[in-house]
């Protein structure tokens, strides 16, 4: 695994937003950062990456059946005691899911390690899926990489084969708050993959989300019977429109058991149910006035983004980010530094579809704390 530096491609910018890229720069910082790339070997690739990422995979769904069997569990990870019949629903009734992420940190040797799950509302998905990847057949076309180099991405053939195979009731809704760019960009991309699979796919505001007679309903009062949201559950079922979603018969995605998965509570599970496993890093419930000592991170269990996240390193070294987590429970996860590699820490989102691994995003912070304002690098692979 090797940070390398790379020539830009001339008129990037000017093409990344004709072609609805319109995220690459935030508040005049870069986000895309085409400057430099990462380089694997395919066996980092196939026996450190995508193996571990299906394994963890398998692991994380494992815990699903035991959690919604259970009551402690469930408080543990605050769920509303109101949605539990509905959580234990969507996975008895086997309601469909599409992707998620693993967020791992990795150096090019070793075992990876998984930090946390984004299994509910996960991006990075066009510039990982799509936008990586053109930059790849523009440096080979340009001759700064040579013609055999690869990628470890088929996220966006594998997202549309998935949604070709999801039998949804049509059409389906495709929802965000719209004045996020970024969340916007996420969905724009997923509506074009469910077209190009054979779905009526439509976009919807999330605020033009209505509710007649209990059931879900778009602005002309259609009845929304699938539905794609980018907005996360937990934050649902704590507003007053959650109480609807017990009353109407929408599928959703991701359906309701990826909360669980999406909350660092499943973290400390792991660790019980498979303690020492390679891929895992050592994780306990903690009170919520306990504070990190010495190489311990501490997370909420809504955390995103890096917010409210604290850790002190091996050395003692106190860091925090602020954020509006503070009113949910926390866990102790062991602290395990991201590779530094230049003059930024390096994190390794690792994707699933269905249930197969589809690639890799890198993303770099100039901090141990990945945040919302790291910068995304592309990869190849090359022998």
């Amino acid at each position: 695994m090797k940070r390398l530096r790379i020539a830009e491609r001339p008129g990037w910018r000017s093409y990344a937003e004709s072609i609805g890229f319109n995220f690459h720069t935030f508040d005049g910082e870069p986000y895309w950062d085409e400057s430099a790339y990462y380089q694997f070997s395919l066996p980092q690739i196939e026996q450190d990456l995508e193996g571990p990422t299906e394994e963890l995979h398998q692991m994380a769904l494992s815990l699903v059946p035991e959690i919604i069997g259970n009551e402690q569990l469930l408080q543990q990870l605050e769920v509303p005691a109101a949605y539990w019949d509905l959580l234990a629903a969507s996975w008895q009734s086997q309601q469909p899911h599409l992707y998620g992420r693993l967020d791992l940190a990795y150096d090019g040797t070793g075992p990876a390690k998984l930090l946390e799950l984004n299994y509910d509302t996960p991006t990075s998905l066009y510039e990982s899926g799509f936008f990586q990847w053109v930059w790849l057949e523009d440096q080979i076309k340009r001759g700064q990489l040579p013609a055999h180099a690869d990628q470890f991405n088929s996220l966006q053939d594998q997202l549309e084969y998935r949604f070709s195979r999801l039998q949804l009731r049509q059409p389906l809704y495709l929802s965000c708050v719209a004045e996020s760019t970024e969340d916007l960009g996420t969905v724009q991309y997923l509506q074009d993959i469910a077209i190009q699979a054979g779905l009526d796919a439509r976009l919807l505001p999330l605020d033009q989300v209505g509710v007649i007679n209990g059931q879900l309903v778009d602005q002309h009062n259609f009845p929304l019977h699938s539905w794609f949201k980018l907005y996360p559950w937990e934050f649902m079922v704590r507003e007053e429109f959650g109480q609807h979603l017990l009353t109407t018969d929408t599928t959703y995605l991701e359906p309701a058991w990826k909360m669980l998965l999406s909350n660092k509570g499943i973290l400390p599970l792991l660790w019980q149910k498979y303690p020492n496993h390679p891929n895992l890093l050592p994780a306990f419930f903690a009170d919520k006035f306990t504070q990190p000592t010495a190489g311990w991170v501490r997370k909420p269990l809504f955390s995103r983004e890096g917010a409210n996240i604290e850790l002190v390193d091996s050395q003692g070294n106190y860091l925090a980010e602020p954020g509006p987590y503070d009113d949910c429970g926390k866990i102790l996860q062991q602290f395990h530094a991201l590779p530094r590699f230049a003059d930024s820490y390096t994190l390794i989102g690792s994707w699933v579809v269905g249930d197969s691994a589809a690639g890799i995003g890198i993303r770099e912070d100039n901090s141990l704390i990945t945040k919302d304002s790291s910068r995304f690098l592309p990869h190849i692979i090359l022998d």
